[in-house]
């Protein structure tokens, strides 16, 4: 059976290593100093992809895949739900116009009775 790794992949995965150790890595985009050990695996890595040799392309990780499979469901259940929700919400904002209706006749109804009673009061000052 075939090394997965060339020899040269080697030899530049040790020169990184030697960077890491000494402080004199950095990261590719930010420039940060690399302080973790498989960063620098995974940077001498993907330069050595970069130019050619003889490496197996990375591998996708548990994290990765859950995700895209959570989108994958997520995606179907919306659609169906998005039926459901404007039904449910057609009928929320009838329920308020019903609710709202019978506060404004509470409050009619209410100052009907207020304005029909009058008290003992007003009523001497009316007969005079």
């Amino acid at each position: 059976m075939a090394t997965k790794y060339g020899k040269s992949v080697g030899k530049k995965v040790a020169k990184v290593m030697r960077e890491e150790k000494a402080g004199t890595l950095k990261s590719g985009r930010s420039g940060k100093k690399v302080t973790n050990p498989k960063q620098a695996i995974a940077i001498a890595l993907s330069e050595a992809r970069k130019e050619g040799k003889k490496v197996p392309p990375p591998k996708k990780s548990a994290k990765k895949a859950a995700a895209k499979k959570a989108t994958k469901k997520t995606a179907t259940k919306k659609t169906a739900t998005k039926k459901t929700a404007s039904k449910k919400t057609a009928s929320k904002k009838t329920a308020s116009k019903k609710t709202a209706a019978r506060k404004g006749t509470a409050r009619k109804t209410s100052a009907r009775k207020s304005s029909t009673r009058k008290s003992p009061a007003r009523k001497k000052s009316a007969a005079k």
